[in-house]
Order: C-alpha cells, then sequence, then structure tokens
C-alpha cells in the first residue's frame, strides 16, 4: 500500500509543485484547503487551517510524513508573520507528536532565518525552525532554507525575469550583491529524496542551484542577454527611495487593511550582500540529490 504524506500550502506554487510530484511517485496525499476540493484516488483535501486543530489531527492521521510548506510572506506587523508561521508551525507540530507513532516531519523555511534581524518575515522562520527542532527529541525532523525559487507558476520572480526580456534588469542594493537561485523541480526533487531515505535526515539545510558564489546583477544580466538576443541593462534603484516607498506601503497597508510585500524589513533583506548557499551538508546526507537546473537553463520558461 503506498505511504500517505500530509502537505500544507498544498495550493501554494512549491506546495502545489510538490504534490504533483508525489502523486507521479505513487504516494498518497493529505493536504490542506481553506475551502472545499473534489478528492480524487491520490489525494485527500482536508478543509481547515493551521490554526484548526481537528482539521490538522485529521491531516496527519495514518501518515508517514509532514511537509510543511505553507507560510505567510505578506504583513503589516511582526504579530502577522509570528501567528501563521510560528503559532501554525506549533499547532502542527503538536498535532503530529500526539500520534502514537509521530511521523518525519519535514519545515521549508527560507534562507533568510539565517538572518532573522533583516525583518518580521525572517524572525519569524528563524523562530519557527528552533521551535521545530526543539521537538526533534521526539519526532525525526528537518528543516530547508532553499534561497530564491522560481519555475513555472512563481508569482515572485516573474516579473524581475519578464523585465530582462524588455531589456532592463531592476535590482535594490549594490553590485556586488551575490545570491543564489533555485529551480521548483530541484527543491522538489531534495524533498523526494529526503522522503524517500530509510532513516530520516534531520538537521538544518541551505539549498541554491549549486553554482559557485551564485550570481550577481551582471552574470543574471549576462544570462537574459544570450537567451533573449538582446542587451540587457543592470538598474538599480535608489535604496532612499525605495525606502520611503516600503515605509509609505507599510503605513497604507496598516491604514486600509492589506497585507504588503514591500515593507522596509523586505528592503533590508533585498540589500543583503550574500544569499548564496552552501549545498554541500545536504548533498552529503542526501547523496542522490544534485541541483539540474540552472538559470540558463530555465529563464526562458521562468516568465
Amino acid at each position: 500500500m503506498p505511504e500517505s504524506v500530509a502537505v500544507t500550502g498544498a495550493t501554494g506554487f512549491i506546495g502545489g509543485a510538490l504534490v504533483r510530484a508525489l502523486i507521479k511517485e505513487g504516494w498518497k496525499v493529505r493536504a490542506l484547503t481553506r475551502r472545499p476540493r473534489p478528492d480524487d484516488e491520490s489525494t485527500r483535501w482536508i478543509e481547515g487551517d493551521l490554526d484548526n486543530p481537528e482539521a490538522l489531527q485529521n491531516l496527519v492521521k495514518d501518515v508517514s510524513a509532514v511537509v510543511h510548506c505553507a507560510g505567510q510572506v505578506r504583513g503589516r506587523s511582526l504579530e502577522d508573520f509570528l501567528h501563521t508561521n510560528v503559532e501554525g508551525t506549533r499547532n502542527l507540530v503538536r498535532a503530529s507528536i500526539q500520534r502514537d507513532s509521530p511521523p518525519r516531519f519535514l519545515l521549508i523555511s527560507s534562507l533568510a532565518a539565517r538572518q532573522p534581524e533583516l525583518s518580521w518575515y525572517a524572525t519569524s522562520k528563524h523562530i519557527a525552525e528552533q521551535l521545530l527542532i526543539d521537538h526533534s527529541h521526539v519526532m525525526p525532523c528537518a528543516v530547508f532554507r532553499p534561497t530564491a525559487v522560481y519555475g513555472p507558476g512563481d508569482k515572485e520572480m516573474s516579473p524581475l525575469f519578464r523585465a530582462t526580456r524588455r531589456g532592463i534588469l531592476p535590482m535594490v542594493g549594490q553590485a556586488a550583491m551575490r545570491f543564489g537561485l533555485l529551480h521548483v523541480s530541484d527543491l522538489v526533487a531534495a524533498m523526494l529524496c529526503w522522503l524517500s531515505t530509510g532513516i530520516p535526515i534531520r538537521g538544518i539545510y541551505e539549498l541554491d542551484d549549486g553554482k559557485p558564489g551564485g550570481y550577481d546583477c551582471q552574470s543574471v544580466a549576462f544570462i537574459a542577454q544570450q537567451v533573449w538576443k538582446r542587451r540587457v541593462h543592470c538598474v538599480f534603484l535608489p535604496t532612499p527611495l525605495i525606502s520611503v516607498i516600503a515605509n509609505i506601503n507599510l503605513w497604507s497597508a496598516r491604514l486600509l487593511g492589506y497585507s504588503p510585500m514591500l515593507t522596509p524589513g523586505k528592503v533590508r533583506e533585498l540589500r543583503h550582500e550574500n544569499w548564496v548557499c552552501d549545498i554541500t551538508p545536504l548533498t552529503q546526507a542526501l547523496p542522490h540529490w544534485q541541483p539540474r537546473i540552472r538559470l540558463n537553463d530555465a529563464l526562458s520558461q521562468a516568465i
């Protein structure tokens, strides 16, 4: 009988890609959803959210593993992020360890968690990681920290890549900044490898595409030029201007009640000088996983 995996964030970019891959590999999926969805032979949809203990207990019932992809990426305050990213994780961990035989548990975090002082989002992700690791004595668990993830269905990176097709690459920060990129297919492949190990792999792991030294503005622009067959110029937006816009956006969000993406904390994340990963610990823990896709292979599909 195929093993079952519980997935949160299954209707999102990363979680949706994971669910499709799990079904293709023959797994059974129990997935959390806020609105009713029809079940099929491979997927059982559990209606509820991370605040609903009954739904979470139903979600983790009879599963061998939990993959927690859900998370808050927009918010008006630290409390907005803590509510979903920390308390939601706490609720899911509680439901999992209440099982007679707790399932292995994988938290999809963010590379931002290694710099928790930068933003509310980074703080919340760091706290959620520590919460999970604190339960490692009763439940086998691991944390993946992917860098910027892109690919079909992405809504965060695709506008940046679309801009390169028009000949510009807008950036915030300094030209010396370096960052990693990770195609969603490689992230999903790492999750599948983690699920398939006989002995659960524990710990915190960083993920990008393994490009030595990562990328900078000029290397991305060069790749875009090769793909689009036209000049692509790096345009560094003035940090003081972006900071003013971010502050206005935050106060407007508090006044009008929406959840902003561009906030002062997000600007600090964008300006950070180094978002490159060391994937060696993960490739040693999962010897069958290696990232296979780099930006020059996938840019034309990433938009």
